[in-house]
């Protein structure tokens, strides 16, 4: 307690000291015995008062001992029951729980892990991915200040993700892996990869590349198989030593049917193979009748259109042809027309378009002939200045013709276009506004018009190239600029009318990947709705069963995770709830399991785990070995803490009940001796 409060204390002793023997002692003429107990009691209350107003503080120190904390992690990938494991790993947990020694020495927590960590134990052994290394860097967030070693009973097999192995360098705990799963080398042969496009073009082979290993020390032949629908279409015998335990075949296959076809590779079992899994693998490529052709027109030579080119031809189904506007000859061969700065040279063109109805993209600049191309069409018109402007772009996120997404566009660098306003008199929807330096307009940079069933979209300025470029630098790769650039030539190359509901779905999925189903619901002015709400219908074509789920709001879309659907054939609907609006398409799932391609654990990396954080290797039936080892160990002591807790006396509750016994006490005292 301070010295000031002390003091205090000592002075409200005194001053109800004096107070009391005033009113009962100085002023009474006859005292009495009953004069010293009234003085008492006054004393007490105004000292009591007094100590109220001083209000001292009290400082409590508790004692208490904290436990090490002891992370047990468990994988729930399905791999653990591939390899016949549940029920040991199951019982390792379950004495862990139940050791009294390990209790007492740590406080324990469980998780469970596949893909990501959860703080459930409640395993299945059913989840389809790993990623080991995003489970340890959760758990370094969670303990990096704690005293916390970690038991991380896996089979140490990580289907995705960066090596855990390298990823434990910078765990700040002891990791002690508990081996799951035959660690003895089994003879086995696998189709370790398989390479093929999603796509390809009627009337064309596509390429599919195979590797294939074997593990073992005899030398054996076996044959691959490449089936579709029961038939052979590959078939090829394969040899492998202790040596050549590896090989690539490269296979050929025709694209006769348009759609989706499915294939079943086969790598042939040899005599007695323990896993037989992950000698079989589905695939599946989607047959296109066409490709979309895009004539760009340029009277000039510009980096735009070299970028221009790159961007669409990223996408195998597009193919571009550069030509100079006298050059055009027939454009009914061509999904799309790019207008690279008009002049009156493009008139021919202009002519070409009106009788074809044709879409058509016109990217202007400081080369276009503005005085031609205001004459030419009617859905904009531009302010004619012998000056050019840059302009810098701002992506409008209530852009509704199709589902975009904004790439960063703020950082990218300005167009030049022609200085002066735009007015655009035609039904459009603009993607990105134009900024010039810090001031923020309304003007379009890059608009979609929809007229007579003509589609035309307009970029209003030069150096495209520059974005592309921009990205690269940003994201070391073309993805994003290419797949913008890439919407906008889908909208524009495809005929189809306006819907008020859209569905974007894949012809067909691989069972370990993510499955999304997107729609986009407008308004009657083709306007995003937010209010929609909307379900989709999925129905199992191969066994009848179907199954009704609501669809979520998600930024410009809304979306069903289908994830959790078995491999199959299915057909989906998906309806607005309240109006006679449906979309129906189909898709299919191909069976594959990662997780069943592993044959053992994968003892090397979880050794080295524990070489890296000071820990130990142990394996699954080992349970005493380790309990033992913890309790034994010396950087595992519980630590004692102490807490300090600082009380005002104003806090304790009872003081204000003790004035108002004392001061009741007195009061019936003087009554009772008729001094009121």
């Amino acid at each position: 307690m301070p010295t000031q409060d002390i003091v205090l204390i000592v002075a409200s002793a005194i001053i109800a000291l004096l107070i009391a023997l005033f009113q009962y002692i100085y002023k009474v003429k006859n005292r009495t015995k009953k004069n010293g107990i009234f003085a008492f009691l006054r004393f007490l209350t105004v000292f009591t008062l007094l100590l109220l107003l001083i209000n001292p503080t009290f400082r409590k120190k508790n004692y208490y001992t904290e436990k090490p904390k002891l992370v047990v992690a468990v994988d729930n990938s399905s791999s653990i029951k591939h390899l016949s494991q549940s029920q040991a790993v199951t019982g390792f947990v379950n004495q862990l729980t139940t050791s009294k020694e390990l209790n007492d020495r740590f406080d324990i927590v469980y998780y469970s892990f596949a893909d990501k960590l959860s703080d459930s134990l409640s395993v299945t052994f059913d989840q389809k991915q790993t990623n080991i290394a995003n489970v340890l860097e959760s758990l370094d967030q969670v303990y990096k200040n704690s005293n916390a070693p970690t038991i991380l009973i896996t089979d140490g097999n990580q289907t995705y993700g960066k090596d855990y192995s390298y990823r434990s360098i910078r765990y700040k705990q002891q990791i002690f892996p508990v081996i799951v799963g035959d660690t003895a080398k089994v003879i086995d042969t696998k189709i370790e990869q398989l390479n093929v496009n999603r796509y390809a073009y009627l009337k064309n082979k596509f390429p599919v590349e195979v590797i294939l290993t074997y593990s073992g020390s005899t030398d054996i032949t076996t044959k691959f198989l490449i089936k579709s629908n029961g038939n052979t279409v590959f078939s090829k015998p394969v040899t492998f030593s202790e040596d050549n335990n590896s090989t690539i075949l490269n296979v050929t296959l025709p694209a006769n049917t348009v759609g989706v076809v499915r294939y079943t590779s086969h790598l042939v079992p040899i005599e007695n193979e323990k896993n037989s899994i992950n000698n079989k693998k589905d695939f599946a490529v989607e047959v296109i009748d066409q490709k979309t052709n895009v004539l760009l027109i340029s009277d000039i030579t510009h980096p735009d259109l070299g970028a221009i080119k790159k961007s669409i031809e990223s996408n195998e189904r597009r193919s571009v042809t550069i030509q100079k506007p006298s050059a055009v000859n027939d454009i009914d061969s061509y999904q799309l027309i790019i207008m690279y700065q008009p002049n009156s040279r493009y008139s021919g063109v202009y002519e070409k378009l009106k009788k074809s109805r044709k879409n058509y993209f016109t990217i202007t600049g400081s080369k276009t002939d503005w005085m031609f191309l205001n004459k030419i069409q009617n859905n904009y018109t531009q302010e004619i200045h012998q000056q050019t402007e840059y302009y810098l772009p701002r992506f409008n996120i209530n852009y509704n013709t199709f589902l975009f997404d904004d790439i960063g566009f703020n950082a990218y660098p300005p167009l030049i276009g022609a200085f002066g306003e735009i007015n655009i008199t035609a039904s459009n929807d603009i993607l990105l506004y134009r900024n010039i330096n810090d001031i923020v307009t309304d003007a379009p940079l890059l608009a979609t018009i929809e007229k007579e069933g003509i589609r035309e979209g307009v970029l209003f300025g030069e150096g495209i190239w520059r974005w592309r470029a921009q990205n690269y630098l940003d994201a070391k790769s073309f993805e994003n600029f290419d797949e913008f650039f890439g919407k906008i030539v889908q909208y524009l190359s495809s005929k189809k009318q306006k819907s008020r509901l859209n569905t974007i779905a894949e012809s067909f999925y691989y069972g370990n990947a993510s499955i999304k189903i997107k729609a986009e619901y407008f308004t009657k002015n083709y306007e995003f709705d937010r209010r929609g709400n909307l379900q989709i219908s999925v129905k199992n074509a191969d066994t009848e069963a179907s199954q009704n789920i609501p669809m979520l709001l998600k930024n410009n879309s809304y979306e069903a995770d289908l994830s959790s659907l078995p491999s199959g054939n299915y057909e989906y609907t998906v309806s607005v709830i309240g109006e006679n609006i449906s979309k129906s398409g189909a898709f299919s799932i191909l069976d594959y399991d990662v997780e069943q391609q592993l044959l053992s654990a994968d003892v090397t990396k979880l050794q080295k785990v524990a070489t890296n954080t000071n820990g130990k290797t142990y394996f699954v039936n080992q349970n005493s070995r380790i309990v033992d080892d913890l309790i034994k160990d010396q950087r595992y002591q519980p630590i004692q803490k102490s807490k300090e807790k600082v009380v005002s006396l104003i806090d304790w509750k009872y003081l204000l009940a003790i004035i108002i016994i004392l001061l009741t006490i007195e009061w019936f005292m003087r009554k009772y001796n008729g001094l009121i």
